[in-house]
């Protein structure tokens, strides 16, 4: 039998087992996680297979700096019509349209971010991610072809020269870079944000330019990994006032940290709030200031 037979026989299995979960999904919560984590997966992939193309395509003219927006935009509608999911941005001055070159930064949930990613990204936006994704096939293939910027977290010497290379690429091209300074998912049932590593902030100064806080309500309504619970739903998100950097030195770079968490805090909580329809408390917060002392990468990127 051919490789186009087995091919098949496992995409009509995929398929009908996702739509027998849908089914089941009217019943049991856990059906409904395991379905649209299934349509997610093959979005994924779908939307990074036509990424290596547009990539591809785009840069034959000139325009291969806009490939992650256009795969951003593709993901965003394939997850709204199979999974139910969206965000909503509200960014009533149009900062993401209007202020370029930038640093975006944003709270950290879960995998869904990347939707949420689909649904913020602004032309001229790209990310920054682990170096080992550049093994994933498809995946990485595709970040590598649309500029993303790869930092080696177990190397700091790698993680400045990358970070050099992005603040000079955001100079020359006008670039957007959106980053997540926790460095990791939080997977929280309430609104929290970890501990903020320094990187996006010392990229911010390190190129002049503004960074652009986005604020993501918490969406524990939508999905929850650790009850298996994934719906469709509709988070709100908001977009806040540029931090101007020009004016800052290295040294401002952990005021600027603890006071631009503290600002996202109060706006998650908020947001979180106005979701939910009822009071949110803000979350009690350790002695650290919410920024990071360790010398990790990105907290020593300068």
């Amino acid at each position: 039998m051919s490789a186009l037979y087995y091919i098949e026989t496992l995409a009509a299995g995929y398929l009908a087992l996702t739509l027998v979960l849908y089914m089941l999904s009217l019943r049991l919560q856990a059906a409904g996680f395991y379905a649209r984590l299934l349509v997610s997966y093959v979005a994924l992939l779908a939307c990074a297979s036509y990424g290596v193309f547009i990539s591809l395509f785009l840069r034959l003219f000139g325009y291969g700096g806009n490939a992650q927006w256009f795969v951003a935009r593709a993901f965003k509608h394939i997850m709204l019509y199979s999974t139910g999911a969206s965000f909503t941005v509200e960014d009533p001055h149009n900062y993401l349209s209007t202020t370029r070159p930038a640093v975006i930064i944003g709270n950290h949930q879960t995998e869904l971010d990347v939707l949420m990613l689909g649904c913020v990204f602004p032309p001229y936006c790209t990310v920054t991610a682990k170096s080992s994704l550049k093994r994933v096939p498809f995946l990485g293939w595709f970040m590598a072809l649309s500029g993303t910027v790869f930092i080696d977290r177990q190397n700091s010497t790698s993680a400045r020269q990358a970070m050099a290379g992005a603040a000079e690429e955001i100079k020359k091209h006008q670039k957007i870079v959106y980053m997540f300074p926790e460095g990791t998912r939080s997977y929280a049932k309430e609104p929290m944000l970890l501990p903020f590593k320094k990187g996006a902030f010392h990229l911010a100064l390190q190129a002049g330019v503004p960074i652009i806080p986005v604020v993501v309500a918490n969406y524990s309504h939508v999905l929850y990994v650790q009850d298996r619970k994934f719906v469709a739903g509709n988070i709100p998100c908001k977009v806040l006032k540029p931090i101007e950097t020009k004016h800052l030195k290295a040294s401002d770079v952990d005021d600027l940290a603890r006071d631009t968490r503290e600002l996202m805090l109060r706006e998650m909580v908020s947001l979180t709030a106005k979701a939910r329809g009822e009071p949110v408390a803000m979350p009690a917060e350790n002695p650290i200031n919410g920024v990071v002392k360790a010398s990790g990468v990105e907290a020593t990127v300068s």
